[in-house]
């Protein structure tokens, strides 16, 4: 990789840039909070504090180092410092600065997709942000998109995060030496200083999984005086000095500190030496606010493996509040802005002015203006996905096993689409159903492997490692499979090469996923998250492995569209319209809930006409079809989804025995037709025909929803005729045994639904 070094930066002009930055975020988070009306009273908040830690660092970053190629995540109390370097680049307008945390303003944490500025990682969601650069750096090889380093500004406490550690683990991220990590270690969080941030720990848990580990400890003046007489004693007193003592020395006046520091004779006579400022400036000079010593680091950074940099820093460095255990949220009174605009060179009136035009400072703004300035990202090319392969499944299958037969089959049908997918498991490919797809495309590696298992004949799933596979295996963490899936579902916008990213996880663990996924999306990243095997339908795995919330995901997760497809040929027709939405402006992500109950795939009655073949998928589609429809006007109707399907046909039959005209409708997504409720109400653009197709209003009857999860999914389809409704479902905790055990157990049998439509009618 390139070098990072600037040649020729004027160490003064880049004092005097990271002088601006601390007041532009400063002043940024006082306009919000101090100056802007608040007639609602509501706190604004800002986190100058956590701004002030990050100065120097940013500016050393930005000034110094960084290339158009690389791509920074920014912690996300850190965003007005990403805000103020923004500005000083001619990045933003001057008026954004005064709409922090306004409606339509500047965000109160960075975003991709909703500040004006650029920002390169969505950061918010602690431990999520910071692993994002992994993504993106995996994502980025995928699709061969140029070079650049992937910088991660973190907070030290946002390594308490589970997800960091899950990501630094995973096995291929050791060989990511474009990544590169920047601790703040500012030692404080938001209620306290921690009483001990167990620095060399955590060092050694990055050495131990293959990282390259810098430590930026001290600047150039405490360096100096450490080769002095005294300067050893004067270097174990810090080391050794808790972070709640050394946090309260910063508070100190230059007197007290001369009672306070000195532990022995040589540190006090070193100390006596000092003049007051000096010894003021001493205590503080740590490395994270040394522009040289920061300087050194990155150029020392090895790219053969991941890098992360140990910066300490103090927490509100340059402000009023530096060093307080409770400034996490303090704000500088309108007396303390003053007092730092005057030391800074700044004017409180005219806080958003520039560097004099030909100052050394705005030369070198201009300058790396045009050095980080970038292409523009090409348009994507639209990716023609087919809606239909003209097959009808036969014989019996479940749905989990028509999502690898439908991934095949795209191979034939449209290569050009199928050459942009790429399946992502943790650990999960052969059970859940994706080993001919694997077969056939290979797993992604960035150099290919020997596959010693080439020649056993034994051998069914083959472990074809290479550049150009398109199936990517992770460990069992869910964390990394999602944020990964939303990096490589951002290519479209990021690089202009759009991918058709499908996670496949087990179904009770979404909920574990969904929170990063979550965040994926809101970022911009757009793919398919497949949760299989789902429900009590997985008898005999027992409670622990039978999910019960997750058909709710798509009803509620935005940006989300949510299917749980009942026959395999419902599997074919919306995951191909899922892939047809993703890699585009206008796109959305999908969550596909699919279940390995054998079903008979004739129940389906797909019809044979062209035309009425294609009106069904098209209402498989948007959410809802009848599946079946009585002679006359039905005394009842059932609505089912997906893996209990087969239970309301077989609870028709039994009605209609009885002389009880029943309808069965089955439900896609539930998300869908709630959008079309909604709409039909004018709270929504979505289309409602879908209502009248499987919910017409002269078949109105009394209505029995089923489902394999919560009954809440379905219980507001009664409202669409306002019609007397049971809902049936699963609330409770399941255990181990067959079907039909499994299924009387949490009634959801064909008893159950009988007896409820007996009782509603």
């Amino acid at each position: 990789m390139e070098g990072t070094t600037v040649i020729g930066t004027s160490p003064a002009a880049l004092l005097e840039i990271e002088k601006r930055v601390l007041w532009l975020a400063t002043a940024i988070v006082h306009h919000a909070n101090r100056v802007r009306p608040n007639p609602e009273g509501l706190k604004v908040g800002g986190h100058q504090a956590s701004s002030a830690s990050m100065a120097t660092i940013m500016t050393a970053l930005w000034f110094e180092h960084l290339r158009a190629g690389d791509r920074v995540s920014v912690k996300p109390h850190a965003s007005p410092v990403l805000h103020a370097i923004n500005y000083l680049l001619g990045e933003l307008d001057e008026h954004h600065l005064t709409t922090l945390r306004e409606f339509g303003g500047l965000q109160s944490y960075p975003s991709r997709v909703k500040d004006p500025d650029p920002v390169d990682y969505s950061t918010g969601s602690v431990g999520i942000g910071a692993t994002a650069p992994i993504w993106g750096a995996i994502a980025r090889r995928y699709v061969r998109a140029g070079e650049g380093r992937q910088y991660s500004l973190v907070g030290d406490a946002e390594l308490d995060e589970g997800a960091v550690w899950e990501a630094i683990l995973d096995p291929m991220v050791a060989e990511l030496g474009e990544v590169c990590w920047i601790v703040d270690l500012n030692r404080q969080s938001l209620d306290r200083v921690v009483p001990n941030i167990g620095a060399p720990r955590l060092q050694g848990m990055f050495e131990a999984a293959g990282w390259q580990v810098i430590t930026v400890k001290y600047g150039r003046l405490l360096e100096k005086l450490f080769g002095m007489p005294g300067g050893p004693q004067l270097r174990r007193r810090i080391d050794e000095m808790t972070n709640p003592e050394y946090q309260r020395l910063l508070r100190c006046s230059a007197p007290e500190l001369r009672k306070r520091l000195p532990d022995n004779p040589e540190l006090r006579s070193l100390v006596d030496q000092l003049d007051d400022d000096t010894l003021v400036a001493a205590l503080r000079n740590l490395g994270g606010h040394d522009l040289d010593a920061l300087g050194d680091a990155f150029t020392d950074i090895d790219d053969s493996r991941p890098t992360v940099i140990f910066a300490y820093t103090i927490k509100g460095y340059g402000l009023a509040t530096e060093g307080h255990p409770q400034n996490h949220s303090a704000l500088l009174t309108h007396e303390q802005l003053a007092e730092l605009a005057e030391r800074v060179g700044a004017d409180v009136d005219d806080p958003w002015a520039r560097f004099p035009e030909g100052s050394d400072a705005a030369r070198l703004c201009a300058e790396v203006a045009q050095r980080l300035r970038r292409d523009p990202v090409p348009a994507p090319p639209k990716v023609e996905v087919p809606t239909d392969f003209g097959r009808t499944p036969s014989g019996t299958a479940n749905t989990q096993a028509a999502l690898g037969r439908t991934l095949l089959d795209l191979t034939r049908s449209a290569p050009d689409a199928a050459r942009r997918v790429v399946t992502l498991a943790p650990d999960v490919s052969s059970s859940t159903n994706l080993g001919g797809w694997v077969n056939k495309v290979g797993v992604w590696s960035p150099r290919e492997r020997v596959d010693w298992f080439a020649d056993d004949p034994e051998t069914i799933l083959h472990w074809r490692e290479r550049p150009d596979g398109q199936h990517i295996e992770l460990g069992i963490a869910e964390t990394n499979l999602v944020g990964l899936l939303g990096e490589l579902g951002a290519t479209w916008s990021r690089w202009g090469e759009p991918l058709l990213p499908i996670g496949v996880v087990y179904d009770p663990f979404v909920e574990r996923a969904l929170e990063p996924w979550s965040f994926g999306i809101y970022a911009g990243g757009q793919s398919i998250l497949v949760g299989t095997p789902s429900g009590v339908s997985l008898a005999p795995e027992g409670g622990a492995h039978q999910s019960i919330t997750t058909p709710s995901v798509g009803l509620e997760q935005p940006g989300c569209v949510a299917y749980e497809p009942a026959f395999a040929i419902d599997v074919e027709w919306t995951l191909l319209a899922c892939l047809a939405k993703l890699g585009r402006p206008d796109g959305s992500s999908a969550y596909l809930r699919l279940s390995t109950r054998p079903v008979d795939q004739s129940l389906a009655q797909v019809p044979a006409d062209p035309a009425a073949r294609e009106l069904r998928r098209r209402q498989v589609v948007a959410g809802a079809y009848p599946l079946r429809r009585c002679a006359g006007r039905p005394e009842v109707t059932v609505a089912a989804m997906g893996a209990m399907v087969p239970e309301a046909l077989a609870a028709a039959d039994r009605l209609a025995e009885q002389g009880v005209a029943t309808d069965v409708v089955c439900v896609t997504s539930p998300g869908l037709v709630f959008e079309a409720v909604q709409a039909r109400s004018g709270r929504g653009s979505a289309d409602t025909w879908v209502l009248e197709s499987a919910f017409p209003q002269h078949r109105a009857a009394p209505l029995v929803t089923l489902l394999d999860g919560h009954p809440h999914t379905l219980a507001f389809l009664a409202n669409i005729h306002r019609v007397r409704a049971v809902h049936l479902g699963v609330t409770k905790f399941g255990q181990s045994g067959g079907l039909r055990d499994v299924y009387r157990y949490h009634g959801i049998d064909a008893d159950s639904v009988v007896a409820a439509a007996l009782d509603v009618r």
